[in-house]
Formats: C-alpha cells, structure tokens, sequence
C-alpha cells in the first residue's frame, strides 16, 4: 500500500539519538561490542542501540493496511513504524508471540495511524564515511534490490546499509529500510574504491538521478538520515560523498542529476 497522505508535522517522534557532544553516555550492555551487535529481535528493540524515529506521513483516521515484509523486518519494527501494538499484528495474522516472519510475507497491520522511519544507531567506531547512491532505476524496493543482488553474486544480498524509497512498488515516497547489513552492523557491498565498503556507510536513494531528480520526500528523509548518522558517528560533512566522487570508482553514481548542491546546503548546519 502507497501512503499518499500529509506529511506529519512533528519531526520526531520518541527519543532522538545522542548528539555528537553526548555520544560518550550511549549506554551499551557488556555483551555488546562494535564487531558484534546484538541486532533486533521479533519483540524487542536492538541490544545496546539507540532508536531515532521520524514520522513521514499521518493517516486522517486509522486503517488496516497490508504490508509486505522486507528483509530481515520484524515484528518490533513493523510496530514501530506504523504505532500498533505488537499484539495486536501477531493477532491478525494469527501469529504466536515471537513467530518469525520472512520476507515478501504479506502481514495485515490493523489500526494503523502512520508510517514512521525508523534508524537504528548501534555503538561502532568503524563508519567514517558515507556513500551516497541511486538505483540508477525507476522503481524499486529493498526485496526486490535484495533478490537482484544475490542474483549478482553478493552473498549477502541488498548491497548497501539503508534504501530511501520513491513512492513505487508500495512502499511510501521517503520511507526509508534498513537493510540487514546494517541491522547486522555488516561490511557493505555497495563502493569498493577506496576501502569504502569497510568504512562508509551505503545510502541509495531509488530513482535515475542521470534523468530525473529525487522526490522532495526522499531529499527530506536523506537530509534527516544524514544528520542522524553524522551526529551519532561523528562522520565530518567533508565525509558525505558520491560514489562517483570516491577516488578510484569509475561510475556516474548518483547520476548527474543529483541535487549535491542542497545537500551541501544541509550538511553545513548541522
């Protein structure tokens, strides 16, 4: 199902992640370390990990909606994302409480009031850059980019960390998922030049930024993911590159299209 309907006025929702100035107080649980996260559970939020969430549209009344499950989604995102009880999902899809679910799994969301972002922020030193891409298509999601991946060889499916969708294939313009590598706090597969898969940190935006231009939905949710990482990381402005701008990478990427010029613009406030 596509959200079509006002954007929320709020511009968070919850806890806002750490700032620069704060990260030293992230609390972490002695199980936790950079190298192994404790990822998401089906009920519970991340081990040790912070949870940053934007509301990216407001429905006029709830409704149930069906959501098609992306990779690695669990009960506890879907929760979050749409602000329904757990419960309550497990009880319309006749669920156990903790029964996994896998994606392209199709899930009735009852009483939904909105679509948020969710984001993640686990405790590691290793992310210094980030990489920004397009799909270089006109329509996309993470399964489907997912499945292409595995079918190019990537063992680990869905190249980059996050995907910032258009509008298409029924997920929400500006809905941005959080792809497993990132969950998993996993190298990335998505620019090899400059060591960058082991460094930066993978942002695609679909669309084909060589012809057209992102939605102003998907610049809004890039400028917040960003910021978001970039505060938590303590990731520099001068460290927000193209992929086309990474020394050695022979590539396009993000298109020619693409709107570097408010990025800039963003990127010097924060």
């Amino acid at each position: 199902m596509v959200f079509t309907t006002q954007a929320c006025s709020r511009q968070s929702c919850y806890a806002p992640p750490p700032t620069a100035s704060s990260i030293s107080a992230t609390p972490v649980k002695p199980s936790v370390t950079p190298s192994a996260p404790l990822p998401e559970s089906a009920t519970c939020p991340p081990s040790g990990a912070w949870v940053a969430e934007k509301c990216l549209t407001n429905l006029d009344s709830p409704r149930t909606v069906v959501h098609e499950v992306g990779p690695l989604e669990t009960i506890w995102r879907l929760s979050k994302m749409y602000n329904v009880p757990a419960e309550s999902i497990y009880s319309a899809n006749h669920l156990r409480p903790g029964e996994s679910i896998h994606i392209g799994q199709k899930l009735t969301i009852p009483n939904a009031k909105m679509l948020r972002n969710v984001i993640s922020l686990y405790p590691n030193n290793k992310w210094k850059y980030i990489i920004i891409h397009h799909t270089a298509t006109d329509i996309g999601k993470a399964s489907l980019i997912n499945r292409n991946h595995q079918d190019r060889g990537f063992w680990n499916g869905l190249g980059y960390h996050f995907l910032i969708d258009n509008g298409t294939l029924g997920k929400g313009d500006g809905q941005i998922e959080v792809a497993p590598r990132w969950i998993k706090q996993q190298n990335g597969a998505h620019c090899k030049a400059g060591g960058m898969n082991e460094k930066g940190i993978g942002i695609a935006l679909v669309g084909n930024f060589s012809q057209d231009v992102p939605t102003p939905s998907q610049m809004d949710s890039l400028v917040y993911l960003l910021k978001t990482l970039c505060n938590y990381y303590k990731i520099p402005a001068y460290h927000v590159k193209g992929h086309r701008d990474v020394d050695g990478a022979n590539t396009e990427c993000p298109g020619s299209r693409f709107p570097w010029y408010s990025v800039r613009q963003c990127l010097s406030t924060f």
